[in-house]
Formats: C-alpha cells, sequence, structure tokens
C-alpha cells in the first residue's frame, strides 16, 4: 500500500534549515500553512508537497534531495511497517535484479535513482540512518567506534566471527575489506543471530553491500540457538541488559552454563557464557556489559569462576556512565590460568584502551579479587589510564598555569554610537557575501572526507566529522565564517567539508573583514532568547564601515573569541587537575608540602 510522502515538523524544520520552533511559528501565524493529512495531535503530518510548495511560495530555501524523497516513500507506508519496508529496501538494493522485494514500483523506481546517484551502499546507509533516528528509542545500536575496537580486540585477523545478538548489524561491519579488521587467508565470515526479524534482514543487507560473506539468522540465541558449539573463531555481543525473561525457567540445566547457572536477574551473565561456549579453545570474546555486573552480588560466584579458569582476562570502563567492555578466552585444554586480569578505566578516551591491553601496567593479581564480593569495578580497582598520576598531575598544573587569556582593551563609551547600518541580506544582494548551506545529510560510513561538525564550531575544534566525496557537499575555505545557531567562527584552514546544521558565509574579503561578520553574527545569535525559533541571519544588523575600520572591529572579535577558547581550555585544565589533585592525595602519590 502506498500513500503521498509525508513530513512532520522535525522533517521540515530539517528541510528548511530552521529550528522545530519556528515551524510551530509558521503554523500559528500563517492560516495557509499547510493542514495536517495525518498523525495525530502531538504528531501531525503533512503532506510532502503541499510544505515545498507553502516554502517555495514564501521565498523559503529549502532542500529536498533524492535521499530525503526515498525516505519519505518508505515512511508513507506506516510507522508499524516502517522496519519492513526498510529490510526490503536493502533487499532489493543488495540484489535489485533478483527476487520479490515486495516494494511499489514507485519506490523501486526512487531507490534505482538514489542509488545510481550514491551508489547501493551509500543509498542503504542513509535510509538506515534516518531508520535509527526515527526509532532511536526501540532500537539500541552501537557506536561505531566501539565496535571498530570490539572487532580489532576479538578478531584481528578475521576468521569466523559471531554475534549473536546482531541487531542491525553494527559490530560485523569492521569485518568488511575496507574495515580495520585483517581478514585471515580466506577472508572474514560473519555470522549472526537476531530475535527481531526485521533487524536480522536489515543486518544481512548491510553486510552483503559491503561483500562481507555473512549468515544471519532470525531467532532468539538463547533459547533457540542457531549455531551450537564453538564455531567462530571470535565473539563480538551487545546484548540486551537487565532481562528478566531470558529463558532462565527454561534454561536451568543447559550445558552452556559450565561457570555457574546465571541469575534470573543476571541476563548479561548467561550472555557472557553463550558466547564463551561459542568460540574455539584460544579464541576471544568482546562483549558490552553495564557496569553494574562487575560488582552485582547475585553474579560473584560466576565472576569468580571465570577468574580461576582464566576466561576473563579485561574489564575496561569506557566512559563514565556508559557500560565496560569485557573480554575473554575460552583456555585451551591444559592451558595454565593466568594470575593476573587487566582491569582499565579509559575516561572516555578509546585510543587508550588497546595500548593498556598490552603495557602491562593495568593489571591485577587475581588473588586480590577473589573475596566475598568480587568486585571487578574499573572504578575500583584500575589506575587512571593515564598511568603516573603524579607525573600527570605536574603536567596538567604546568598547562593551567601558563594558560593564557588575553582580553581586547575596548573603550567604554558614554553614549552608544550612532552609526549607518546595513543587514547580511544586503550585502548579499550586493554580491559582497554568499551564504551556502550543508546538506540536511551525509554518509558517513567509511568516508576519509573530513567534515567539520556544528559541535567542532562551538567548541572551536579542528573537524572531526568524515564522508565520502558526493555532489551538493560545501568545500570550506580559508576565511569563510562558518555559524551555527548560537556562534560563528572564522575558518584559517581548508580540505573540510560543511557539515549539517551549519551555514558557510563566504565574503569577498577586499570589501568584508570576516571576522567582523563573525561576531556580528554571534553577537545576533547571543540575544535570541532561550527557546525562542531560530533568527533569520539576513537581517541582521551591522554598521556600514571601511574596511579599514571593519578589520580593527574583526580584530577585537577575534581575539574575544580566543578568549573564549582560552578559558575553556583552561577550565578543562583546571578540572583535570582538581580531579588528579583527589585522586593523588587519596592514594598516596601526592602529598601536600611540609
Amino acid at each position: 500500500m502506498s500513500h503521498d510522502p509525508t513530513v512532520n515538523a522535525g522533517d521540515i524544520a530539517r528541510l528548511a534549515g530552521v529550528g522545530r520552533a519556528a515551524v510551530s511559528n509558521w503554523r500559528r501565524r500563517h492560516d495557509d500553512f499547510p493542514k495536517p493529512v495525518d498523525g495525530t495531535a502531538a504528531q501531525p503530518l503533512f503532506a510532502l508537497r503541499e510544505v515545498e510548495a507553502w516554502l517555495s511560495r514564501y521565498g523559503k530555501s529549502y532542500q529536498v534531495s533524492l535521499a530525503d524523497r526515498a525516505w519519505q516513500r518508505l515512511k508513507a507506508s506506516g510507522d508499524l511497517q516502517l522496519g519492513e519496508l526498510v529490510a526490503a529496501a536493502g533487499d532489493f538494493l543488495a540484489s535489485p535484479d533478483g527476487g520479490d522485494h515486495g516494494l511499489d514500483a514507485g519506490l523501486v523506481t526512487v531507490l534505482r535513482e538514489l542509488a545510481a546517484e550514491r551508489g547501493e551502499l551509500a543509498a542503504y546507509e542513509f535510509l538506515c540512518a534516518r531508520y535509527f533516528e526515527a526509532h532511536s528509542r526501540k532500537l539500541s545500536v552501537t557506536r561505531e567506534d566501539v565496535a571498530a575496537l570490539m572487532v580489532r580486540l576479538a578478531a584481528p585477523r578475521g576468521g569466523i566471527v559471531l554475534d549473536p545478538a546482531c541487531g542491525v548489524g553494527t559490530l560485523l561491519l569492521p569485518l568488511s575489506p575496507s574495515g580495520r579488521a585483517k581478514a585471515g587467508p580466506d577472508g572474514a565470515r560473519a555470522l549472526g543471530q537476531e530475535l527481531e526479524g526485521s533487524s536480522a534482514r536489515i543486518a544481512a543487507a548491510r553486510l552483503a553491500l559491503r561483500g562481507v560473506e555473512a549468515e544471519i539468522v532470525h531467532g532468539d540465541a538463547l533459547r533457540r540457538d542457531a549455531f551450537p558449539g564453538p564455531r567462530a573463531d571470535a565473539v563480538v555481543c551487545d546484548p540486551p541488559f537487565n532481562e528478566r525473561s531470558w529463558g532462565y525457567d527454561e534454561l536451568t540445566g543447559d550445558p552452556r552454563w559450565e561457570h555457574g547457572l546465571p541469575p534470573r536477574g543476571e541476563s548479561e551473565l548467561a550472555w557472557v557464557q553463550h558466547c564463551l561456549t561459542h568460540v574455539r579453545p584460544g579464541g576471544l570474546v568482546a562483549i558490552l556489559m553495564p557496569a553494574a555486573a562487575a560488582s552485582r552480588r547475585a553474579g560473584r560466584r560466576i565472576r569468580g569462576n571465570l577468574l580461576r579458569a582464566g576466561a576473563l582476562r579485561a574489564v575496561v570502563t569506557l566512559w563514565q556512565g556508559g557500560p565496560d567492555l569485557w573480554l575473554l578466552r575460552r583456555p585451551e585444554s591444559g592451558e595454565r590460568p593466568p594470575s593476573e586480569i587487566v582491569i582499565v578505566d579509559a575516561e572516555g578516551d578509546l585510543a587508550r584502551v588497546e595500548p593498556a591491553l598490552r603495557d602491562g601496567a593495568h593489571q591485577v593479581r587475581i588473588i586480590d579479587l577473589l573475596d566475598d564480593e568480587v568486585d571487578l569495578s574499573p572504578s575500583r580497582h584500575a589506575p587512571r589510564a593515564g598511568a603516573d598520576l603524579g607525573r600527570a598531575f605536574a603536567d596538567a598544573r604546568e598547562r593551567f598555569l601558563a594558560a593564557s587569556v588575553d582580553a581586547p582593551d575596548l573603550l567604554v563609551l558614554d553614549q552608544p554610537l550612532d552609526q549607518p547600518a546595513t543587514t547580511i541580506g544586503e550585502l548579499v544582494k550586493a554580491g559582497l557575501v554568499t551564504i551556502l548551506q550543508a546538506p540536511p545529510r551525509m554518509a558517513a560510513d567509511g568516508g576519509d572526507l573530513p567534515v567539520l561538525t556544528a559541535d567542532d564550531v562551538e567548541r572551536g575544534t579542528t573537524p572531526s566529522g568524515a564522508t565520502t566525496a558526493e555532489p551538493g557537499l560545501v568545500r570550506i575555505q580559508p576565511g569563510d565564517v562558518v555559524a551555527t545557531y548560537a556562534t560563528a567562527r572564522v575558518v584559517s584552514q581548508d580540505g573540510a567539508v560543511l557539515g549539517p546544521q551549519l551555514t558557510l558565509y563566504r565574503v569577498d574579503q577586499h570589501r568584508v573583514d570576516p571576522h567582523f561578520l563573525a561576531g556580528f553574527l554571534r553577537s545576533a545569535g547571543a540575544r535570541v532568547p532561550a527557546g525562542s525559533s531560530r533568527v533569520d541571519a539576513r537581517r541582521t544588523r551591522l554598521p556600514r564601515l571601511s574596511l579599514a575600520e571593519q578589520r580593527a572591529y574583526g580584530d577585537a572579535f577575534r581575539r574575544l573569541a580566543s578568549m573564549e577558547d582560552a578559558l575553556r581550555e583552561a577550565t578543562a585544565l583546571g578540572e583535570t587537575l582538581i580531579r588528579l589533585g583527589h585522586e593523588g592525595l587519596a592514594d598516596g602519590r601526592l602529598q601536600p608540602p611540609s
């Protein structure tokens, strides 16, 4: 069943490059704004064609890409069927010349056009990203950097890799030829099982589009194991947490519980043992666990048995409030268990994990852990990943004291200046400023083209995103002014592209100083009350000044921006200094001067 594409308020805001509050204002102030055609009072849906016509009639810029149109056509068939439709789109894109995928002819046409424009993989990842965003409360998708780390740790040479709770396949994607995991002599092979049928199909399509040999099965891995026996070279898993109906009553005598029957409220320990029984002797398991699993009293017997058997090799806290990563190894016959386990707090920096596992500075004696609690919490045992706390404190103190905050020397006037003014819109009409908008979405899989994100602009950092080259991207040049809703900065380097939710102002630098423009844009954003809709930047007023006078203002704005960055750095260094001082005084590696 197909319908005309519809959009919600969030979609309209994204297409028009405004905030959701602006869309609410349009509905309230304009009687001719399109009426809802579906949805609910709290989540109304509007006909995309009517919205486009209204935006065009009022001269409001908008962008509906071919990818957006494909997504809207998928959404038009209803939220309950969306997962199955996304899965069917993946089946089609993975094998466009064969099979009955159950898609209507119009959608097939749009998918073919999108694949021709972006390629099958990028086209499908765009649709998946929108689906994951729309169902973020229902779908648990592992972070891509965490998935890559887990595969590097458990399967550095590829081989047969199993994920028994594979979801939409994220943990298996690094096995692709372009991924970071090295394939073995015969390449990598993925095995996966997933309880939710449409997610299993999506995972299969994502792997097929990357050229990964895979077998993905729909089913409950704990109750109906699709891959019995130790078949895998490695296992990676991000299991569901806190599941009380995992099968305790049915599986009491299951042979997988080599280290003890998992308590009813400790489903994660069932997944740990399930993973261990599916890896060959000497093979590795990387599994994400809730932080509480390292210390809950109900699980202490199993934790102790895992330590005694030499199966549990490392517990890593990835970031505060996030999951722990447990690294396990299935012992080989007659192998002597190790006497130590690695316990690490990565403090949110995943780059610290692999060196910490290698350097031997984070080992804790197993005999010291085998008490009444068997508490493996990194917060209790792990030295900070910085290793030498005393040296880290001294270094942080030196950098804090060296941080300089240079405030501009500005004249204080009794009365505000009365200067002739212009607007950014008038500068655009005069050809002195060109405004460019980033695409609302862009491919984020496997790309090496740097992307300047909104967070980068807010924090004043270098580009942190990445994408693949495709039509419509905006290349940034030195001297461009890049703005978010609340701030604006002048870019000094090139080589990156503009990220979503950003606007670029390219000035004629013989007539307009970019720092002058950025300063007034920043000031206009700061005056908008919290919760208000986004202002029209073209209406931003700025004085008519000569280029020399603009540069004087621009230098003052630039120094204020530098001061803000210096204060942010000093604040971060101060917080680090305070934390290291407390820890060092408490554990005896620092002492007050005599």
